[in-house]
């Protein structure tokens, strides 16, 4: 065999390794990621429902609708 034949099958099964190395990352990356949205979406909505933050939103509609012009 050639020297350019041999290195150019050497690169060849190279990158075929690290095709099948990644393949099933993108999976795992998406699961953590869901993991990760919905605990986020679980402590938005526990804020939201504290006493402080109705009280708030309350607060920030009333005055908005009662502002005359």
């Amino acid at each position: 065999m050639k020297k350019s034949t041999i290195s150019h099958r050497l690169a060849s099964h190279v990158a075929q390794l690290r095709r099948h190395r990644e393949a099933g990352m993108s999976t795992a990356e998406y699961a953590v990621g869901t993991i990760a949205a919905c605990a986020f979406a679980a402590l938005l909505l526990a804020v939201i429902k504290s006493g402080a933050v109705q009280g708030l939103v309350t607060t920030v509609i009333t005055t908005a609708l009662s502002v005359s012009l």
